[in-house]
């Protein structure tokens, strides 16, 4: 009994080898999050940043996006706040506006070595104009910049497509893109085959980009039919805060007539 306990053990250090949580992935001060609309970069966004406030890290998220704003940080805004982690969004009449509004405390924030930094911004050669802008003042040596994708959006369907918006993007940013967040899924139709193929894809994309795979992103429900062996970068565990109004209870907190978090 004794033997097959400590095998059993063994088996789950294994797989845990390879786990992380955000801070570990999220490790340099500035993390910039770029992605097409659909690919969970504002999930991603959010769910890091309640992990670093959970482990006492001092974060802000600073939301850019302003392409296709459905799914938005700003509009988690009171979630955030109660959480303790401070957003910096546009306020008043330019709240839900679409415009690249720089606010003067992002370059404040950028030049404060105490604060945690995660930046949601767009995903297209348009929607990082906002980061372009900041360039000059952005920590390159503390900065990460990553692109999330989800190759079950229309946006990005095949590695081919992948690689056009990484140029896209880095050329009008003016930022090298320094990792890969594979996030493929279809909401609660996830399966670990769509997880898989995703994982694939966004490999292939990496290697040609000459980037890395920083992690895979899955929600719940899917990860107790995925083995971390399988996978050379973390499985990523995300709670679903980010849903569509028709999916949410009467009882969970909904900001803006597109967004439900809770």
């Amino acid at each position: 009994m004794s033997s097959q306990r400590d095998e059993k053990l063994g088996q789950i250090t294994q797989q845990s080898e390879k786990t992380a949580d955000f801070s570990d992935l999220f490790g340099r001060r500035v993390t910039i999050l770029a992605g097409h609309f659909g690919s969970g970069k504002t999930e991603i966004t959010i769910n890091a940043a309640l992990s670093m406030a959970r482990s006492q890290i001092r974060v802000s998220v600073v939301d850019l996006d302003v392409v296709k704003p459905y799914f938005r940080s700003r509009s988690a805004k009171n979630f955030l706040e109660q959480a303790g982690v401070e957003l910096v969004a546009p306020r008043g009449e330019y709240y839900s506006s679409d415009l690249p509004i720089i606010l003067p405390e992002i370059r404040s924030l950028l030049r404060d070595p105490s604060r945690k930094l995660l930046m949601d911004a767009g995903g297209d050669d348009t929607g990082v104009r906002a980061v372009a802008s900041l360039t000059d003042i952005i920590p390159r040596e503390e900065t990460d910049f990553f692109l999330v994708l989800n190759f079950r959006r229309p946006f990005t369907p095949d590695v081919e497509s992948a690689l056009t918006m990484i140029t896209e993007i880095e050329a009008t940013s003016r930022l090298k893109v320094t990792g890969i967040l594979s996030n493929t899924h279809l909401m609660d139709e996830t399966t670990p085959e769509i997880v898989r193929d995703g994982y694939a894809r966004a490999m292939e994309t990496a290697r040609r980009a000459g980037t890395r795979l920083v992690a895979v992103t899955i929600g719940e429900a899917v990860r107790p039919n995925l083995d971390q062996r399988d996978f050379e970068c973390p499985l990523m565990v995300m709670r679903r805060i980010v849903k569509p109004p028709f999916e949410a209870s009467r009882r969970e907190q909904t900001v803006g007539p597109l967004f439900v978090v809770g």
